[in-house]
């Protein structure tokens, strides 16, 4: 059994960003991630997937993403390429493809029990995001549905969709880009829970983060900032969305109350066909490695002090989203979270050893 001071469970974003502090500590420490390659969650992503921020807003701590060429907004395999070379540059002891099967506690030590062997940790960090749980709405009818239903999880081009008819749900970044990208090769209905937020042209991730961070600190502060629009859910008009508005494709309707054999039915009795169903849905975090401490709670997650589980206080959690830190899923955000989850790691192992 390996023995390690922080063994960090996942290698994408939020596992480098955590490495890249705990390089600055005199700890030992492992990533293992379980994808074949670098990169995390990104190599799953559609093959045409755009960031809606600047790479020099779109960067980890210390290594900021290089421009992409000519095109505002970085791909998908502009990010992957980043993530790799912020892997190599700082010599992160990252372990792949390694799948971690359970974590428990045994004295002082934290065990990580994995397909290729066991750890023994003084500290565990979990970092392994949400796609590995996407999110399906229950819908009376979906199981009697017989087309095709994937997520967006799952969604690589439109190819396949070509002369269908296609019925996107859900709102937000992903539901925009995909409605846009299906849109120009089938017969396409967006459907949202909720009238989807679109940006001004102008506005884009630089601005939401901006605007973000300031609502942020002023609810740190205790005082009061002036209400601006836009959140980070809101969507951006990258190209792609800006054509999809042009050609009049833009436009969501009420989610259906069911599915049917052949299509979906609103309220009211009205009906429509469709061979497809993307679930553009959003993800819960993949915490199932964690059953085993019995932290969980019912909605999925884990009761935290900032990062620090309350449960079990030697593991910690970065980059779920905002229970675990300010805009911490997000590459330029997690930054916060990390250093602050390193810096208190090393604080706890040194009054403990």
């Amino acid at each position: 059994m390996e023995q390690i001071d922080v063994l960090v469970i996942g290698g994408g974003q939020s596992g480098l960003a955590v490495g890249y502090f705990l390089r600055r500590t005199t700890l030992s420490f492992v990533i293992l991630d379980s994808e074949p390659s670098p990169g995390g969650a990104w190599q799953h992503a559609w093959d045409s997937l755009r960031l809606f921020s600047p790479a020099q807003w779109s960067s980890l701590p210390g290594y900021p993403m290089p421009r992409a060429g000519d095109d505002t907004y970085p791909s998908k395999d502009h990010v992957l390429r980043y993530l790799a070379a912020y892997e190599e540059r700082y010599a992160l002891p990252v372990k792949r493809p390694v799948v971690v099967q359970s974590v428990a506690r045994d004295g002082e030590r934290m065990i990580v029990q994995t397909d290729s062997g066991s750890y023994a940790a003084r500290a565990v960090v979990s970092a392994t995001g949400t796609w590995r749980h996407p999110f399906w709405p229950h819908y009376p009818g979906a199981a009697d549905f017989h087309g095709v239903q994937l997520h967006s999880a799952h969604y690589r081009s439109a190819d396949a969709f070509a002369g269908k008819r296609v019925l996107v749900v859900g709102g937000g970044n992903s539901g925009a880009q995909i409605l846009a990208e299906v849109s120009q090769v089938a017969d396409t209905v967006w459907a949202t829970k909720e009238p989807p937020l679109f940006l001004p042209d102008d506005v884009d991730g630089r601005v939401l983060f901006s605007r973000a961070t300031e609502r942020w600190k002023a609810k740190v502060e205790g005082r009061e900032v002036e209400d601006l629009p836009g959140g980070l859910g809101d969507v951006v008009m990258i190209p792609t969305v800006k054509d999809a508005r042009e050609r009049g494709v833009l436009v969501a309707v009420s989610t259906p109350e069911r599915l049917t054999r052949t299509g979906a039915g609103w309220r009211g009795g009205h009906e429509e066909m469709f061979d497809v169903v993307i679930w553009c849905t959003g993800f819960r975090p993949a915490l199932s490695h964690l059953e085993s401490l019995g932290v969980l709670q019912s909605d999925g997650r884990i009761a935290v002090n900032e990062t620090r589980s309350l449960v079990e206080p030697r593991l910690w959690l970065v980059g779920y989203g905002e229970w675990t830190g300010f805009a911490s899923a997000t590459l330029i955000g997690v930054m916060r979270s990390a250093r602050a989850t390193a810096q208190e790691i090393e604080g706890v192992l040194a009054t403990s050893s």
